[in-house]
């Protein structure tokens, strides 16, 4: 009798069991409708290669890990993706490794208030320094500026990532950027063929030391020198010699020469020396030695009328000068955001927007509203929500020491007024 009821509890738990197996798997395969939540970015992390660098599933970063990220300017559309796009990666870091409060990993963007300042770049990582970061990310304003912050930074264990423009210094961990010189190329090609292969065209430039500017330049004209025989670049504006340009056209509308220019500046800069020298001396001496026959008395108004004209130049101003200078002029060509928005506001100035093609990099309000109504013919617009987005990546692999790309491509698109309704193109555009 025990037997059998023995036998029959066995069976009945069986039963259970098998009945809850079955119920399980059957709840497991069933189809509910949903589908996992795709984030408005995921497109700008798609385009970032190696993938990894869209990935933040392996970084079990310790808590309180403090990541510094500093950039070229805090006031530009194209910079305020980026920052973004960092913020995004710590957001979901933290949100990963369930981390909040005083364990929160700590991923501080960084840049200059205004224009691209080299002395407050080097000024802000000399602070950051200070608060001694796990690691430091950052886009030279000018690749050799910081070689003796890098190398303290070095000594002190604190690794550099670099973002956005490459970096002549031998210690860094990774980079982060679009391949400027596919992306330059492209440009040259697409301003090429809207000028129909043949003509003059200009190109103007944020700065002449920063890695990207000057790959970009480098990659437009070979792909022009070898591939466009029929075009010539005629003229090369960089923005942060846009004072001395503005100089020089002040004196040639006065009839001075550069030469006159120059010398007078010279003579002009070895009397300053000269008097501050004189104010310093130590030796008893009063001070009060003549120094104003270095200069003559009409150089020295010529230089006044001339620091005068250029003074009341803007530099749309000193653009539309340089660009009237060459009467054939068929294109025009911005390397970055600023320059290609300067660029179309010169050629609306001059009248000129229907006879020249204005082209150049990245996306914003401006830029896309000045593509919409024929101001500007075409974009190559960078992916900077995701290579903030890979730059932390980057910079958290780098403090895990768990191995990183030299080189991280981060994207582009060409976008015109054909495409940029396209679906494949929104994502890419920003405001």
């Amino acid at each position: 009798m025990k037997k059998r009821v023995f036998m029959a509890v066995f069976l009945a738990a069986c039963m259970t069991v098998g009945v809850c197996g079955c119920s399980s798997a059957d709840e497991k395969d069933v189809f509910t409708g949903d589908t996992p939540e795709v984030p408005e970015w995921q497109e700008n992390l798609d385009a970032i290669s190696p993938a990894v660098y869209a990935d933040i599933s392996e970084l079990d970063l310790e808590p309180g890990t403090y990541i510094s990220v500093i950039g070229k300017t805090e006031n530009s559309s194209y910079w305020q993706q980026v920052a973004a796009g960092v913020q995004q990666a710590a957001d979901d870091i933290n949100e990963k490794l369930g981390y909040s409060g005083s364990d929160a990993v700590r991923v501080l963007f960084n840049a200059p208030a205004d224009s691209e300042d080299i002395d407050e770049q080097v000024n802000i990582l000399d602070e950051e320094m200070a608060r001694y970061p796990d690691v430091i990310a950052i886009a030279s304003i000018d690749e050799n500026a910081s070689e003796v912050q890098f190398d303290l930074a070095i000594a002190n264990g604190i690794p550099i990532v670099a973002f956005d423009s490459g970096n002549s210094y031998q210690g860094i961990q990774c980079t982060c950027m679009t391949n400027n010189t596919e992306a330059a190329a492209m440009g040259a090609q697409k301003l090429c063929e809207a000028i129909g292969e043949s003509g003059e065209v200009a190109l103007i430039v944020p700065d002449s030391v920063s890695g990207n500017a000057k790959d970009r330049v480098s990659a437009f004209q070979q792909e022009i020198s070898e591939n466009h025989p029929g075009v010539s670049i005629a003229e090369t504006i960089y923005m942060d010699q846009l004072d001395e340009l503005k100089r020089e056209a002040a004196a040639e509308q006065l009839g001075v020469s550069a030469e006159e220019l120059a010398a007078w500046t010279a003579e002009a800069a070895g009397e300053q020396t000269a008097i501050e020298e004189a104010e310093t001396v130590a030796d008893g001496t009063d001070g009060d030695e003549d120094t104003s026959e270095n200069i003559s008395e009409e150089a020295r108004t010529r230089l006044e009328d001339i620091d005068s004209i250029a003074g009341g130049m803007s530099d749309e101003d000193a653009i539309v000068y340089y660009l009237e200078k060459h009467p054939d002029l068929k294109g025009c060509f911005g390397t970055n955001d600023e320059t290609v928005l300067l660029g179309a506001q010169a050629l609306k100035s001059m009248e000129k927007t229907e006879d020249i093609v204005m082209m150049g990099f990245d996306a914003g309000k401006d830029q896309l509203s000045a593509l919409s109504d024929g101001s500007i013919d075409g974009l190559v617009v960078q992916n900077p929500f995701g290579m903030g987005y890979a730059t932390v990546v980057a910079a958290a692999r780098t403090a895990l020491e768990i191995g990183n790309e030299a080189q991280v491509d981060t994207g582009f698109v060409w976008v015109d007024a054909e495409n940029m309704e396209d679906e494949s193109i929104q994502p890419m555009l920003y405001e």
